[in-house]
């Protein structure tokens, strides 16, 4: 079993289609069908049932997928550690993170970043499932929220962020010291979809307390709720440093919730047993001192 029918398999798991699957690799279908069958007699079982013009994975074929990422990733390892080791290059980093952290938070550092190490390649992903694409190996490092221990994983904790109330400066609430969620019920709201994270944690912490935040405009990006309250549409509630990385908003204000504050608590996350390159670890680095230095 090599890594290339291996690679043929994912193809089709993925798809669940053989000529489509064919297409992506570049291959015939019949070539496809015949290596999975050549895979499927080497293993001695089934990896799909061919239901009519279905393609359904077997009790097998899911066990193959969970197995043959980790191969495909170790091949993809090995090749990278004999690359740095020949190569005075520093590599790729793929790293996934939270839409308003990568819009509004982490740009600056990648400047920097790239500055100081001209020669690795460095790609960002905006993602609200962050520990997905470092689990499903799409991604060397996460930046997201912190989830539950996970032993494929190494979590290392970034610190807590309050979330905040931000107005426009001709609000009523403008000046305020602070402002309690129960406050919030009666005035306009701009959030987050239900479903979205920071939603969700704003809405748990509300929930406790027997409230319920309702809106007047839901969008799904950071960017889109700033401008919305830049208009005077309403409030919305957002991690604290959202704006300090951009002077753009000055008609905008942050005020402190007072009472149950909903709270982020962010890590960064990468696979346990995977090669870490020299230019993964120097940004895990600059994001932990990152991170630090917003701590209060």
């Amino acid at each position: 079993m090599d890594t290339r029918n291996i690679t043929y398999f994912m193809a089709v798991f993925e798809h669940l289609h053989f000529t489509k699957a064919a297409e992506e690799l570049g291959i015939s279908q019949p070539t496809l069908s015949q290596q999975i069958r050549l895979l499927e007699a080497e293993l001695g079982t089934p990896l799909f049932d061919r239901i009519g013009k279905k393609v359904i994975a077997t009790e097998a074929g899911r066990l193959l997928h969970q197995y043959g990422m980790k191969m495909l990733q170790a091949e993809m390892d090995a090749k990278n550690a004999i690359k740095e080791l020949l190569s005075e290059k520093r590599g790729t980093v793929r790293l996934a993170v939270l839409p308003s952290d990568l819009d509004f938070q982490l740009v600056p550092l990648f400047v920097e970043f790239k500055t100081r190490y001209p020669d690795t390649k460095l790609q960002a992903f905006s993602t609200i499932y962050v520990r997905d694409e470092v689990l499903a190996h799409q991604v060397d490092l996460g930046v997201g929220l912190r989830a539950p221990v996970d032993k494929r994983l190494v979590q290392i904790p970034l610190g807590s962020e309050p979330y905040e109330v931000f107005v426009h400066t001709s609000s009523e609430l403008a000046k305020r010291h602070e402002i309690t969620l129960e406050e919030l019920t009666e005035h306009a709201l701009v959030m987050y979809p239900k479903g979205y994270l920071g939603r969700d944690l704003v809405d748990d912490v509300c929930r406790e307390q027997g409230l319920e935040l309702s809106t007047v405009m839901e969008v799904g990006s950071a960017s889109s709720l700033l401008q919305l309250v830049a208009a005077g549409i309403g409030a919305t509630i957002q991690p604290r440093d959202l704006l300090k990385q951009h002077s753009g908003w000055s008609d905008i204000v942050s005020i402190p919730i007072a009472g149950p504050v909903p709270v982020r608590h962010m890590e960064l996350t990468y696979y346990a047993d995977r090669f870490i390159s020299k230019a993964q670890q120097q940004l895990m680095e600059w994001l932990i001192d990152f991170f630090k230095s917003r701590v209060d």
